[in-house]
Formats: C-alpha cells, sequence, structure tokens
C-alpha cells in the first residue's frame, strides 16, 4: 500500500494543526486552575463533544464496525443504557460536585468521610484510568500499524510522544477544543465511508437493504436467555450500560473534569446528558460502516479489530483515505492527551492537595504519559474485540468508587476501616465473579451492591449508634 501526496498532505497537516493549537492555548494558562479546568469557562456543547470523544474515539474506530462486521448490531444496548446512566449522574452526583465547588470530585469524599478517603479514591481512579488509557494507546497502535505497516509497539511509541508536544503546553482548553472538533470529523468521516459504499457498483440502497432483510445483521435486541453469561444479552447488556455510565461519567474524574470546566450546574447537565445521546448517534453510525463494509468485501475473513482500518487504507479513494486518517491518528492523541491531563490533576488536587505550580503539574503529566505509554507496551491483543477488554477492565474499580460515592449521601458517618473494607470487598467480588464466568457487564451492579452491604454491616457492628453526618 503507498500513500499518495494529497493523503500525506492532509495527515501532516492535521498533526501540525493539533501541535500548533496546543501550543496557542498555552499563553493563556496562568496557574494549574487554567491548566485543569479551564477557568469554568467551557461551553456546555463543546465539553460534550469532548466527552464523546474521550470514551469511544479510537475504540469506535478499530472495534465497534468490527463488532458489526464479525456480528450484528446488539452492541447498541449499552449506549441505550448510557443514556438513562448520564440521566441519573445529572441529578445525583452533579449538583453534589457543583454544591461543594470543588476541583477533583474526589474532594467530595475528602468532605465528607477525610483526607484518607479521598487519597484512597483518587489512587483506585489512577489505577482504573491508567489500564483503560493503556488499551485506547494499544488501539491508536493497531490503527497506526495498519496504516503504515509499522510494528505495534513502534506505533504506540509514535502517537504517546507526538502527544505530549501539545498536552504539556495547551492544558484541558486545547484538550476539549481538539476533541470536539476531532469528534466531528470522524463522525463525517464514518457517514463519508457509508456513502461511499453507497455509491460503489452493486450497492444500491435498494439492494443492500434486501441484503439485510432476511438476515441477522442489524439485530439490536438479544433475545439470548442467558443473561449471567452472555453480557449482550438484553437485559444485562442495558442495565450494565445503565451502571457503566453511571460511574464511568459519574465516578471516573476524566469524564466529569469537562463539566466541571463548564459554568453551572445547568450547562453540566446538557452536555452530560447531550454526550449520551450523541453517543448513541456515534456507534449507530459506526455499526452501520461495519455492516456495509461486510457486504462490500462479501463476509470475507478479516484479521480482528482491523476491519474497519483495512477498508479505509484499501479501498477508500485519494483524499478521503488521508481525511479519516489523520482524524483517526489526532482524534486518538487528543483521547491521550485528556488522560494524561485528568490523571495529572488528579495528582495535584488529591495527592499533593492543590500546591503545585503550573510548571510541576506540566511535569506530573510527563510522568503520567511516559507511564501509559509502558504500560501500552506491555498489554497484548487477546481475543477479544479491544473495546470489550477496555470496557472490562473499567467494570472491576467503578463498582466501588460508586458504592464510595452513594455512601457518602448517607446521614451515617462511616469509620474509614470499614469503607475500606467495603471498597476491597467490591474488588474481591469481581474476581470471583470472573472465576464462575459472570458476564462482565453485572460485576458494577454486584459490586455496588457488596460495597453498600459490607461497609453497612461492619460499620454498624462496630459502631452500633450512628453519628449524624453534620452538613
Amino acid at each position: 500500500m503507498t500513500m499518495q501526496p494529497i493523503d500525506l498532505a492532509i495527515i501532516i497537516l492535521f498533526l501540525a494543526g493539533n501541535t500548533l493549537f496546543g501550543l496557542w492555548h498555552a499563553k493563556g494558562n496562568k496557574s494549574s486552575g487554567d491548566y485543569f479546568l479551564g477557568g469554568h469557562k467551557l461551553p456546555w456543547v463543546v465539553a460534550m463533544l469532548s466527552i464523546v470523544a474521550s470514551e469511544t474515539s479510537v475504540l469506535t474506530f478499530v472495534s465497534v464496525p468490527g463488532l458489526a462486521y464479525r456480528g450484528d448490531w446488539t452492541f447498541l444496548q449499552l449506549p441505550l443504557g448510557y443514556i438513562v446512566g448520564r440521566i441519573l449522574v445529572s441529578l445525583i452526583l452533579l449538583p453534589l460536585y457543583f454544591k461543594h465547588g470543588v476541583s477533583s470530585i474526589y474532594e467530595v469524599i475528602g468532605i465528607r468521610f477525610g483526607g484518607g478517603m479521598q487519597k484512597f479514591a483518587s489512587v483506585i481512579f489512577l489505577v482504573t484510568r491508567t489500564l483503560g488509557d493503556a488499551i485506547r494507546f494499544l488501539a491508536a497502535g493497531v490503527v497506526v500499524q495498519v496504516v503504515t505497516g509499522w510494528s505495534l509497539p513502534l506505533s504506540v511509541m509514535i502517537i504517546g510522544m507526538v502527544t505530549l508536544i501539545y498536552t504539556l503546553s495547551g492544558g484541558i482548553k486545547a484538550v476539549v477544543w481538539l476533541e470536539s472538533f476531532q469528534f466531528g470529523l470522524y463522525l463525517i468521516g464514518g457517514i463519508l465511508s457509508i456513502a461511499f459504499i453507497l455509491q460503489s457498483p452493486g450497492m444500491s440502497i435498494p439492494e443492500v437493504i434486501a441484503s439485510l432483510a432476511g438476515s441477522e445483521k442489524l439485530r439490536i435486541i438479544s433475545t439470548d436467555t442467558n443473561i449471567l453469561t452472555n453480557p449482550l444479552s438484553f437485559f444485562g447488556a442495558f442495565f450494565g450500560g445503565v451502571l457503566l455510565s453511571l460511574s464511568s461519567h459519574g465516578v471516573d474524574y476524566m469524564m466529569v473534569q469537562r463539566v466541571l470546566g463548564c459554568r453551572d450546574l445547568g450547562s453540566a447537565r446538557k452536555a452530560m446528558i447531550g454526550s449520551g445521546i450523541f453517543v448513541l448517534l456515534q456507534f449507530s453510525v459506526f455499526l452501520l460502516a461495519g455492516t456495509l463494509i461486510y457486504l462490500f468485501m462479501h463476509g470475507a475473513p478479516m484479521e480482528k479489530d482491523r476491519e474497519f482500518a483495512f477498508f479505509i487504507v484499501n479501498h477508500l479513494p485519494a483524499g478521503l483515505k488521508g481525511l479519516l486518517i489523520a482524524g483517526v491518528l489526532s482524534a486518538a492523541m487528543s483521547t491521550h492527551s485528556s488522560a494524561i491531563n485528568s490523571l495529572a490533576s488528579s495528582t495535584v488536587n488529591d495527592l499533593l492537595g492543590g500546591r503545585p505550580s503550573l510548571l510541576m503539574s506540566r511535569f506530573i503529566s510527563l510522568g503520567w504519559a511516559i507511564l501509559l505509554i509502558i504500560i501500552a507496551l506491555l498489554f497484548d491483543e487477546s481475543n477479544k474485540a479491544i473495546i470489550m477488554v477496555g470496557l472490562e477492565i473499567a467494570s472491576f474499580t467503578y463498582g466501588g468508587l460508586l458504592g464510595l460515592f452513594l455512601l457518602s449521601k448517607s446521614s451515617r458517618n462511616f469509620h474509614p476501616s470499614s469503607l475500606s473494607a467495603g471498597i476491597v470487598a467490591s474488588f474481591a467480588i469481581v474476581f470471583v465473579l470472573k472465576h464462575f464466568g459472570l458476564a462482565w457487564t453485572w460485576y458494577i451492579t454486584v459490586s455496588v451492591l457488596v460495597n453498600i452491604l459490607v461497609t453497612t454491616f461492619i460499620d454498624m457492628s462496630l459502631f452500633k449508634k450512628p453519628k449524624e453526618h453534620q452538613q
């Protein structure tokens, strides 16, 4: 495969534009507050699109079309649940964050249960986000590998190093604006890919409809009765999507950081709920792309998680090919930069007490970027779709964090030892569930319940007379 000059020019232009945009935003960062929260001046639309880009960009490109290529649309049951989960976040958790005016959501835990629990919650986030975004680095490397022919480790290294250029300078403002633009870019790219296929010989819309009408390729609702072992059975997928979104967008600082940068609670709620709707739209576009690529390729066997990237490189015309590749790469780097920024922000605000200077904040960001690259290089692809691996990793710890935040709304002053025991129990039960083959979409539900029950039982046993929480 050889790239045409116009494709290379588009890729170089977008990479240079990302870098210059980040450097330009550096002048607006006067403090760590500007660097991490954008001075609370982020438009809600920008925050909304940034959330969508952060959670799905590269994984959407390399994995979601592949799910449709190899199967059907039952994955869409998850984002249906996401919308409900984000409504719950907006009603339950966002008012709490804006009431206290926190820079990090784990400060709420510190206010309620003490600084030790705040640090504990932050460490859980840091570990979960590091592992989850190492998977995202791997996914980005898969795309670069297909496009360039480089080895997967070299691809991961290049993505990580280029990301550093604008992450350390532009801060959260550069990150969210770039992600908003790139969301539009790769969504348009997916739509253009669909249009290209439908314009191909033998791929007219009536013929496509006729081909798909009698097949199971467009099935959305799974009627599989194995709801405890199949993660995409309807009840498990939908309810799992609700809890996953409630956790990922309610107690994962990387996602909440964007809405904390909004002007007020109303704007934050619009950004949060709107992101769920746009995620559903985005997944629908890329599932449709995967289904049409299946028809275009006549169902030929293809390497897992490389279906869409292979189609882009080998079948799209010059110009459109470069546009999609540039969108994938730039969105990948922007997603990584947002992870680095949130990891550094939680480190500064939760572990170091918010004291470091802007320069020190940038050095902390550099350290997290290097660590993410190293861990990504240690990962290998398994026999699962990459996006499913990323979601499963998050499900191991989200339940413990969500349970902790729900307990913070109780009037009881739980002892730190009770809270710690509950969180540890919520982690342990996930490993037990995985051992017995329970679908990962149930991990959060069970671990939240275990956390609350264990914490309450131990606390009532140790401290029989509950102490009312002082507002």
